[in-house]
């Protein structure tokens, strides 16, 4: 294998799933068997790739996810790593799982308990339980349920896509009717769908960087290259995206999160949105607008979506999520394009997933048309804003100068950034070791030479007692 390993990786023979998760699952299952051990050096990914036949950007994919999901470690200028805190010699590890596409076959393997800083995710407790449970036996029992014959539309339920169109006309400025939304099982899916629709195998597709690595798997597992634009302090460098545009004629698509940008949470600002339209325009690049938590914006109006302003000639997908708003369970994703190209959208969704769940989808409809969706979203960023503004306060005086922060305007997390001499990597291991686990820069990057001293510091689900938990074991394990 390559320079440093151990054992010879083998994939498994069941081809139902994407080619790096099941290399993702194979070396999983290789640290659970010992064979790779915590510390162990990994092979290049262009060495692996070699070895096993597999294309580079493969190999890469699966270990952003193994890093992602915390098995694996990336060290500047050293290569890739087994976790140190995966000793077997501590036995209060529980379960670790790795994320895959549904009914994807992939493995469970042992994770440890720990308290989580999330990468940003909503609290369930606040949803809207009881009336999304009534409204979901009212749709069970609907004699449109009860009398209907065969599957449904793969592009989702009328009655969810008509109420998600005025909702999302009214709450965001988009001018779509219901033959231009598909409902999805969660935004993940919607960001394959989007990618297969927009891009031919081989061809390139932009994206922020630091950004979202399950949407670069989206897009690798789509057969799409991936090439990071650097993220300042009013989003996405454009200029960098323009000369990218000029010398990379496979360039076909941009992806971002123009928002609340993730992970750093700041919005791109007013001229940059200008050029970026510009700049699709000149070129003929697709958009794939992600706007994961519209509805988290605490200070002033949330800012209208890309999509809402873009010429009729431009190609833009706008992808949201209902998840981010009710709770991870939850899998309402959905996007809004153009017909022609929200057609070949419907068509893959179809080859793997003929319809959605019907039932949730009219629940979820109902929710929106009696307006509890839009009293939910109201009591949620009361309880979140508290809450940002709680860890605020803890961070600054329990950690101090060690690290230093923007109040971000929305969003569900905090970007820490780290005092010169910290290392987040070394400190998001000791967190763990102490119970914490806590997401550093390395897990954002393409390139882990260029990654941020910083933490993703999610917020939402945690109450105050656990933030203060929190914060206290961040600054006991300070390096």
């Amino acid at each position: 294998m390559g320079k440093g390993s151990k054992i010879t990786i083998e994939l498994s023979e069941d081809g139902g799933q994407p080619v790096f998760i099941n290399l993702a699952s194979s070396i999983i299952r290789d640290i659970e068997r010992g064979r790779l051990k915590p510390g162990d050096a990994l092979p290049g990914t262009r060495s692996l790739a070699k070895s096993l036949k597999l294309n580079r950007n493969t190999v890469d994919a699966a270990y952003q996810e193994l890093t992602l999901q915390g098995w694996l470690v990336a060290k500047p200028s050293r290569g890739t790593f087994v976790a140190d805190d995966l000793s077997e010699s501590k036995p209060s590890y529980g379960k670790r799982h790795i994320r895959a596409p549904a009914d994807s076959g992939a493995s469970e393997a042992t994770t440890r308990p720990l308290l989580h800083l999330s990468d940003g995710l909503p609290d369930p407790r606040i949803m809207p339980g009881v009336e999304l449970a009534r409204a979901f036996r009212r749709a069970l029992i609907s004699p449109s349920f009860l009398s209907g014959s065969g599957y449904g539309d793969p592009r989702g339920s009328i009655a969810l896509r008509t109420s998600l169109a005025d909702y999302l006309m009214q709450e965001r400025g988009l001018t779509a009717a219901p033959e231009n939304v598909l409902v999805t099982r969660g935004s993940q899916m919607a960001l394959f769908l989007a990618a297969g629709a927009v891009l031919e195998p081989g061809q390139a597709i932009a994206v922020e960087e630091p950004g979202y690595p399950l949407a670069w798997s989206a897009f690798r597992a789509a057969g799409a290259r991936v090439i990071g634009v650097p993220v300042g302090a009013q989003g996405l460098d454009v200029e960098h995206l323009a000369r990218l545009a000029e010398r990379e004629p496979a360039l076909k698509a941009v992806y971002l999160t123009p928002h609340h940008q993730y992970p750093t949470t700041v919005t791109l600002g007013a001229g940059r949105r200008l050029r970026l339209l510009q700049i699709a325009r000149q070129h003929g690049l697709a958009i794939l607008e992600d706007d994961y938590d519209h509805e988290c914006r605490f200070e002033g109006r949330p800012v209208l979506p890309l999509a809402a302003r873009a010429d009729p000639e431009l190609s833009v997908v706008y992808v949201g999520s209902l998840s981010k708003l009710l709770a991870p369970a939850v899998r309402i994703g959905y996007a809004v394009a153009k017909p022609a190209l929200l057609e070949r959208m419907a068509d893959h969704r179809e080859a793997i997933d003929r319809q959605g769940d019907l039932p949730l989808e009219q629940a979820l409809a109902n929710l929106i048309d009696d307006g509890e969706l839009r009293r939910h979203a109201r009591k949620a960023r009361r309880i979140y804003k508290a809450r940002r503004d709680f860890l605020a306060v803890e961070l600054d005086q329990q950690l101090g100068e060690a690290v230093s922060f923007d109040i971000p305007a929305g969003g569900l997390a905090i970007w820490l950034r780290l005092g010169d001499d910290l290392s987040a990597e070394t400190w998001a291991g000791k967190a763990a070791q102490a119970g914490l686990a806590v997401a550093p820069g390395t897990r954002f990057v393409l390139d882990t030479a260029i990654a941020p001293e910083a933490f993703r510091v999610g917020y939402a689900s945690l109450d105050d007692t656990d933030l203060r938990r929190a914060v206290t074991l961040l600054r006991q394990t300070r390096p």
